[in-house]
């Protein structure tokens, strides 16, 4: 029997593209059909577990199981394989919250690193030149998207706080995009952990105008993963719109320092596949899209990609 969850639901991320060789894509290409295997044996049970259970609260501690066990999947790939962008994934932090390593603060717009061929410009402290690549040019994009934000809803200073509505009405802080002179001691300070963890920060890209997209306070990141999985629990058959509420909230959610975005994507397919009765195809960019974005909009268009996938 044909698998429901294929490498289909999982298109590559373009940031996992830093270049376009046969190598690299092979290696991406290959992570994907992993996914779908993972997500496809969590469809089955999910499917088996969760059928004609009428109890919201049963089916969401099911659920919030299932995505425990796809962590400890993506922990034991951590230890064994690189993980989709080529290099050995440090496994301990896999296991390292944000609450005991700092918060994740994740770089968008000119990012030279990601360019094919770029050179170290000690004085600028980034890599220039060379041409672009996939990850380059999602990071602009999106960096873009964010100063977009930034004027669009007329902040002075250098701080955008996302606000997240919840199913119950109430609105909380969500995370933050960052920019300017905040952005610059950001950079500083993601450069001394590094260094602090025995890595080389001499080439680490400081200067230029960057933006970042940092996770949210603690209280609220816990409540967004706890609305995400009682919204998917108490979901209708059927309902699109939860799914891409969950799908938002949980990524809002996010409580360790890597390989979160792995993790989620599996548990989202599978998940979507019970409750949807069709796989999700998930967007490339989906974690940069509920970290950007306003809440409406990522869930628009998370809701709309899906919409688009079943009409042909």
């Amino acid at each position: 029997m044909t698998p429901v969850i294929t490498k289909t639901s999982f298109p590559t991320p373009h940031l996992a593209l830093r270049s376009t060789s046969a190598d690299r894509i092979r290696l991406v290409s290959a992570f994907a059909v992993r996914q779908a295997a993972e997500a496809e044996h969590l469809r089955k049970r999910l499917e088996r577990d969760l059928r004609d259970l009428p109890f919201p609260l049963v089916r969401t501690e099911l659920l919030r199981t299932a995505h425990a066990e796809t962590w400890a999947w993506r922990y034991s790939l951590a230890l064994t394989k690189p993980d989709s962008r080529g290099t050995g994934l440090e496994a301990g932090r896999v296991l390292l919250s944000l609450e005991q390593g700092g918060p994740n603060a994740d770089r968008l717009g000119y990012v030279g690193r990601h360019r094919h061929g770029a050179t170290w410009n000690e004085h600028h402290r980034l890599y220039e030149g060379g041409t672009s690549t996939p990850a380059h040019d999602i990071l602009l994009h999106h960096g873009r998207l964010a100063e977009r934000r930034f004027a669009e809803q007329k902040v002075a200073g250098d701080v955008l706080r996302n606000r997240v509505h919840l199913p119950d009405g109430r609105l909380i802080e969500g995370n933050r995009l960052v920019r300017g002179r905040v952005a610059a001691r950001i950079a500083e300070t993601l450069a001394a952990r590094r260094a602090a963890r025995g890595r080389d920060v001499s080439r680490m890209e400081t200067g230029g105008q960057p933006i970042y997209a940092v996770t949210g306070p603690t209280r609220s990141r816990a409540t967004c993963w706890s609305a995400g999985m009682t919204v998917l629990g108490t979901a209708e058959e059927g309902d699109i719109d939860a799914w891409a509420t969950a799908a938002y909230l949980l990524y809002q959610g996010i409580r360790h320092k890597r390989g979160s975005d792995a993790t989620l994507r599996v548990f989202l397919v599978a998940a979507g596949a019970v409750l949807l009765d069709e796989a999700p195809v998930l967007p490339h960019d989906l974690d940069l899209q509920c970290m950007v974005l306003d809440q409406a909009t990522a869930t628009a268009n998370l809701t709309s990609a899906q919409l688009n996938t079943y009409a042909h």
